[in-house]
C-alpha cells in the first residue's frame, strides 16, 4: 500500500526522455535508402508490363507489321526487290501499326490521370520530373523494340520467300523506321502528359498524323496555297515511311522527316515538362 508521500514522489517523476540524451540523434532501425531514376525506371517497368493496354496494343501493331508484310510479300516477284529492300512490306504494316503506339504512348501516361492513381505516384516519387523521364524512357524502349523486331521479322520473310536476291541493304530501314514511329509515341506521350485526357490526347495525335496526309490534296488546287501543299505532303507521316523504305529514294532516304519529328518531340516534351511542374494534379 503506497503512502501519500510515495504517490508525490511518483507524481513529480520526470518523463522519459524518448529523443536520447543531448548531443545524440535517434537512429531509425528501418534502412532507409535515397530514391534515384533507376527506381522510377522500374517502377514504370512494373507498371508498363502489367497493364493489358500494353499487350493489345504492342499485339496489334506485330499482327498489323508482320501480318500485312507477310501478305504482301507473298503477291510479289523477285524482280520487284531489284531496287527496294526486302522490308517494303511493313511499311504497309506500319501505316496501320503507328497508330497502335500513338494509343500507347497517350495511355502511358493519360490513365493515371484518369483512375487518379498519378496522386499515388507523385506522393511516391514527389520529383515529378523524374516520373516522367521514366515514362519516356520505358515507352522508347519498348516501342523501338518492338519495332525494329517487327520490322526485321518482314525484312527476313521477304528474303527468304524470294531468295535473297536482291543487293539492297535493309537493316538501315529497320532503324530509321522503328525510330520513326517509336517517336511518334513518345510525342503522343508528351501531348498525354500535357492534355491529360486519353481520348482528346488519341484525336490530337490522329489528326498530326492524318491532316497532314489528307490536306495536301486540297491545298493543291489553290495556287496561293501550293507551297504550304506542298512542304506538308512532303513531310507527313506517310510520305515520310516511304522515304526511309526507299519507296520514294528520289527525293532523299527520310532524314530530314525523322529530323524534323524529333524536333517536334523534343518541343513538345519540354512542354509536358513545364506544365508538369505549373499544375496541380
Amino acid at each position: 500500500m503506497s503512502t501519500p508521500q510515495h504517490q508525490m514522489q511518483q507524481q513529480a517523476a520526470p518523463a522519459p526522455n524518448w529523443q536520447g540524451a543531448p548531443g545524440t540523434s535517434y537512429t531509425s532501425p528501418i534502412p532507409i535508402t535515397r530514391t534515384h531514376l533507376g527506381h522510377a525506371l522500374a517502377s514504370e517497368w512494373t507498371k508498363i508490363k502489367s497493364v493489358r493496354s500494353t499487350m493489345w496494343t504492342l499485339g496489334v501493331f506485330v499482327l498489323l507489321v508482320v501480318g500485312i508484310g507477310f501478305l504482301v510479300a507473298a503477291q510479289t516477284t523477285n524482280e520487284d526487290f531489284a531496287d527496294v529492300p526486302y522490308t517494303v512490306p511493313a511499311f504497309f504494316g506500319l501505316i496501320l501499326g503507328q497508330i497502335c503506339l500513338i494509343t500507347l504512348g497517350v495511355l502511358v501516361v493519360s490513365s493515371e490521370y484518369g483512375t487518379g492513381m498519378i496522386r499515388t505516384t507523385f506522393t511516391a516519387s514527389p520529383q515529378r520530373y523524374r516520373v516522367l523521364t521514366a515514362k519516356l524512357m520505358i515507352f522508347f524502349v519498348v516501342a523501338f523494340v518492338v519495332s525494329a523486331l517487327s520490322i526485321g521479322v518482314v525484312g527476313l520473310i521477304t528474303s527468304g520467300m524470294h531468295g535473297g536476291s536482291s543487293d539492297n541493304e535493309w537493316g538501315g530501314t529497320v532503324l530509321m523506321g522503328a525510330l520513326y514511329v517509336s517517336l511518334l509515341g513518345v510525342l503522343a506521350l508528351a501531348v498525354g502528359s500535357m492534355l491529360r485526357h486519353s481520348a482528346g490526347a488519341i484525336t490530337t495525335m490522329l489528326g498530326v498524323v492524318l491532316v497532314p496526309a489528307i490536306l495536301p490534296a486540297f491545298l493543291l488546287m489553290s495556287e496561293s496555297m501550293r507551297t504550304i501543299g506542298e512542304k506538308m505532303m512532303e513531310y507527313n507521316a506517310p510520305n515520310a515511311l516511304a522515304r526511309i523504305f526507299q519507296l520514294d529514294s528520289d527525293n532523299g532516304n527520310g532524314s530530314s522527316q525523322l529530323l524534323l519529328l524529333v524536333g517536334v518531340t523534343a518541343a513538345a516534351i519540354a512542354g509536358a515538362y513545364a506544365l508538369l511542374e505549373k499544375r496541380d494534379v
